[in-house]
């Protein structure tokens, strides 16, 4: 699947103690859109699935191309990922990476369980944002996405 290009996006929760916690994803996709519904995929067992199993609800930050930087910290095991990166609350009170083009605050409806994943189904309680390039993902590196100059195509968004 690393010739499968993607965007990049930091999924967080809460935890059980109050305590944020986050990683970085391309799992991500667009259930639907009334109501607006995504999905994230997670490995079981992780302090951020941990989190969304506890808190019932996630959100999500997707990367524009500035972010590498934070991408890496957050797909990396331990420590303290939030320390030094600049964030904000949700009005539920997730935090969200500042300056990201997309952040969704979302209720987790309904999870499924695949192998060593689980699968949250979120609806979209909150969604704000703003104009700039995403953070793309192929072959293990990190890259942008480059306009062909085709016209676009409506019926995708």
């Amino acid at each position: 699947m690393g010739r499968f290009t993607t965007g990049v996006a930091v999924v967080t929760a809460v935890d059980a103690s109050g305590e944020p916690q986050g990683m970085t994803i391309n799992s991500l996709t667009s259930i639907s859109v009334d109501p607006c519904v995504l999905l994230v995929s997670l490995t079981v067992g992780t302090r951020t699935s941990n989190a969304l199993d506890a808190a019932g609800r996630f959100a999500v930050s997707i990367l524009g191309v500035r972010q590498e930087a934070v991408a890496r910290r957050f797909a990396t095991r331990g420590g303290a990922r939030f320390d030094g990166v600049d964030h904000e609350l949700t009005d539920s009170g997730i935090p969200v990476i500042q300056d990201a083009l997309v952040h969704a605050d979302c209720r987790v409806e309904q999870t499924a369980d695949i192998g060593d994943h689980r699968i949250y189904f979120g609806e979209v309680d909150c969604l704000r944002d703003r104009a700039g390039t995403g953070l793309a993902f192929h072959g293990g590196r990190f890259g942008e996405f480059r306009d062909l100059g085709s016209a676009e195509i409506p019926w995708w968004y």
